[in-house]
């Protein structure tokens, strides 16, 4: 792996220990502000909206910017921007419209962030397929360690002792993300064939994605997933706290088992790829899922809504090291922001549709009502996984990439 690597790596393991505080404490943080589920899908949702609203463009400037530099940039203002709710909980003023605005503006970050990492670790590791897939397997290995394993227990005990601790301490990691980052080797910055605007462009990017596929195949299955598990994660901490009487320490636990489950699931990625075919992988990941999230629904405990989670962990883990890696090796470098903008825009517009969903379904009916929605839409979700992105579709798309990377490299000029 190249030396730049393991700053990227660095950098994103810090970034995603903060946001495992602030996954665990933004629940807890906003159940003491109301138990109205509906206030608490607003908070969920927020954060998507950006996807909704600036997907496209969002992947079309970064195929026009320096992404090393919108990287270190985002998460710099990200760093600040959590100086706010810091704030406000230190002079108790902090409010549930407050929660949402910030959550708007860190998917807004996140949006560039996340987009511009994705279309710089193609350039770093050379389009290699093999390497890809080593890499986003360490890479969603270290974020679902930090994000949920070690994250959400420290972001409930800091919550204990002071509502602005989780803020600052995510504060703190956007930061020195930021540092690392902006250590990280240049990449060229492709150059679009015909100069078009910026709406033409966002346009093409995301005909690419819907025209093929394949890759309309792996941008449905996280949009359908997001659904769902908005749906159960609006609810998950009322869930806990009503039906298995889990308070806040173990709230951070149950996260936990979660997070052990994804670290397992991105661990043998790249075995289950090669044994079952990517195709029949990200199939059976989807049967995993559902029925992991209808053990959940249906556990008489703490410990068996623990197990469930973990193994509903593990087939997101093999799923989000499997899908990324393929899309990474078969996309062109110049197409790479927006067609990786337009998956994610169709992953997170999906999931303020789950996040209400869960809310709705959880005040007409029952707590345990959008868990067993959520199964069912992630069980159903297998015949497009198994149509769309089957083994032989899979190995066709890599053959056809394979004698393009060189072709790509004249687009690019030196920055």
């Amino acid at each position: 792996m190249p030396t730049g690597f393991g700053r990227l790596w660095t950098a994103q393991t810090i970034s995603s220990l903060g946001d495992g505080v602030s996954h665990a404490a933004l629940p807890l943080l906003a159940l003491t502000l109301t138990r109205d589920p509906l206030a608490l899908a607003v908070v969920a949702a927020a954060g998507t909206l950006p996807w909704l609203l600036f997907g496209v463009l969002g992947g079309a400037l970064v195929d026009r910017w320096d992404r090393r530099r919108t990287m270190w940039v985002t998460d710099a203002a990200r760093a600040a921007l959590l100086a706010i709710p810091v704030a406000a909980a230190v002079l108790d003023v902090l409010s549930i419209p407050l929660l949402a605005a910030v959550a708007f503006l860190l998917g807004l970050g996140g949006l560039f962030f996340d987009t511009a990492a994705t279309a710089y670790l193609p350039d770093l590791l050379h389009r290699d397929p093999a390497l890809l897939e080593r890499a986003n397997s360490r890479l969603r290995g270290a974020q679902t360690a930090m994000s949920g394993f070690a994250g959400p227990p420290a972001g409930s005990v800091l919550l204990a002792l002071g509502r602005s601790l989780p803020l600052l301490a995510d504060a703190v990691s956007f930061l020195v993300s930021a540092l690392l980052v902006r250590t990280l080797p240049a990449m060229p910055t492709p150059v679009p064939e015909v100069r078009e605007s910026l709406l033409r462009q966002a346009r093409a990017g995301a005909a690419y994605v819907f025209r093929d596929r394949l890759l309309l195949g792996l941008a449905l299955r996280p949009a359908v997933g997001n659904i769902a598990f908005l749906a159960v994660e609006t609810v998950l901490a009322l869930f806990a706290h009503e039906r298995l009487g889990i308070d806040t320490y173990g709230f951070g636990l149950l996260l936990t088992a979660e997070a052990a489950g994804g670290l397992l699931g991105a661990a043998i990625a790249s075995s289950l790829g090669r044994r079952l075919g990517t195709g029949t992988a990200l199939t059976c990941t989807a049967v995993v899922e559902g029925l992991a999230i209808l053990g959940l629904a249906a556990a008489p405990n703490p410990y068996a809504a623990a197990l469930a989670l973990a193994v509903c962990g593990a087939g997101m883990g093999a799923t989000m090291v499997l899908a990324p890696s393929l899309r990474q090796a078969i996309v062109p470098a110049h197409l790479m922001g927006r067609v990786a903008s337009t998956s994610r825009m169709l992953a997170m517009c999906a999931a303020p549709f789950g996040a209400f969903l869960g809310g709705w379904l959880a005040t007409t009916y029952d707590i345990r009502t959008p868990l067993y929605a959520a199964a069912g839409l992630l069980l159903a979700m297998t015949a497009v996984t198994a149509t769309m992105t089957g083994n032989r579709r899979v190995e066709a798309a890599l053959r056809a990439a394979a004698p393009s990377d060189d072709a790509d490299h004249p687009r690019h000029a030196a920055r």
